[in-house]
């Protein structure tokens, strides 16, 4: 019963809000953004990972702390733009009935791939972390590879899904 009075009091307070003469557009953004910056914190989390199983290998190209402040404000950066795709993208893309192509499922793509290669990466890196396995070079290369396609692919698709410019007769 305490989770129902959770809810309950959560959507009072937002038509608490409402009634205060707070825009309602200003209090959507504002969540927009926060969610944005969980996502970015998320990302940099991942790098953490990343950059410490890169720097855990000896011998190694990535001997340099600098690698884990790089990778983690790659992944902030590739998580902020990239999973959150505009909502106008998204919802053209799925209010198309027609077969025909609109452009922006390519960005939609990139995005799923990207988020898929750099959790891949960012869970075998813990899963190596936490275990403490030791493993080739040549794996660990893979798994660095896979970390900066997927953030790089991530970045891709949200730059392009922000570019996109729906048609107005599509509108």
């Amino acid at each position: 019963m305490k989770i129902g009075n959770a809810v309950s009091s959560a959507f009072s307070l937002t038509r608490y809000a409402g009634n205060l003469g707070i825009a309602r557009s200003s209090l959507i953004k504002s969540a927009h953004l926060l969610e944005r910056i969980g996502l970015a914190a998320v990302g940099a989390s991942c790098g953490l990972y990343v950059g410490a199983t890169l720097l855990r290998q000896k011998g190694g190209l990535f001997e340099s702390g600098w690698i884990v402040l790089l990778t983690m404000l790659y992944g902030a950066l590739s998580y902020y733009v990239g999973i959150d795709l505009s909502r106008s993208v998204a919802r053209k893309s799925i209010s198309s009935t027609s077969e025909e192509y609109n452009g922006s499922e390519v960005a939609e793509i990139m995005s799923a791939a990207g988020t898929f290669g750099a959790a891949i990466a960012a869970t075998l890196s813990v899963s190596i972390l936490v275990l403490d396995q030791s493993l080739p070079n040549g794996l660990i290369a893979f798994l660095a590879g896979c970390w900066v396609v997927g953030s790089s692919l991530q970045v891709a698709a949200g730059t392009m899904a922000r570019n996109y410019e729906v048609p107005k007769d599509k509108e």
